[in-house]
């Protein structure tokens, strides 16, 4: 793809249309660096830095001690959660509620509010969803073997030089630029 094109195609993304004039999208250096004073407050208020796997499993462990209290008193790791009580306890709970209410403050701001599924002209609307679903289902299973989420991972273990960290989100651009040749016509 050439410059000219790829230049192109990003101005076309930032000032898309959906149900009147879109607005284009904040400077990502500038959220960037938001994010980055985000994290550092979570520290200083928190004691902890930001990752959305541990509201998962104090859900997840909540709901399995509602019906079988034994099987979470025998899981080292859901043992934990459970001892902190109900899920509305834990402040993480409410970093994927914001999150997400954020996520449709800024798509009802930015008018690119709408029900669409993205994707690539060569693929229907059932394909993309189970690819997105098996995607997902992957890298849930990934963050749990990896004892950490993406956000988890690579904005907290990487704020603090964390080589496992740092060799995951490696790992994670290293298998995208591998995979990407695969799944293209996905998306061209």
């Amino acid at each position: 793809m050439s410059h000219t094109l790829t230049r192109g195609v990003a101005a076309a993304a930032r000032s898309s249309r959906v149900g009147g004039a879109a607005r284009t999208y904040w400077n990502p250096y500038a959220v960037g660096f938001l994010l980055g004073l985000v994290l550092l407050a979570t520290y200083m208020v928190a004691g902890r830095g930001l990752g959305a796997t541990a509201a998962f499993a104090a859900v997840a462990a909540w709901l399995t001690g509602l019906v079988s209290p034994e099987q979470v008193q025998a899981n080292a790791v859901h043992v934990r959660y459970w001892n902190e009580g109900a899920p509305l306890q834990s402040w993480t709970l409410f970093l994927l509620v914001g999150a997400a209410i954020g996520a449709f403050v800024s798509g009802w701001q930015g008018r690119r509010l709408a029900w669409t599924v993205e994707r690539g002209p060569n693929v229907s609307d059932n394909t993309r969803l189970w690819l997105a679903f098996a995607g997902g289902f992957i890298a849930a299973y990934g963050a749990k073997i990896a004892k950490g989420c993406t956000s988890g991972q690579a904005l907290t273990g990487g704020a603090m030089l964390n080589v496992g960290s740092l060799v995951f989100m490696g790992a994670v651009f290293a298998s995208a630029y591998a995979l990407a040749w695969f799944v293209r016509k996905e998306w061209l």
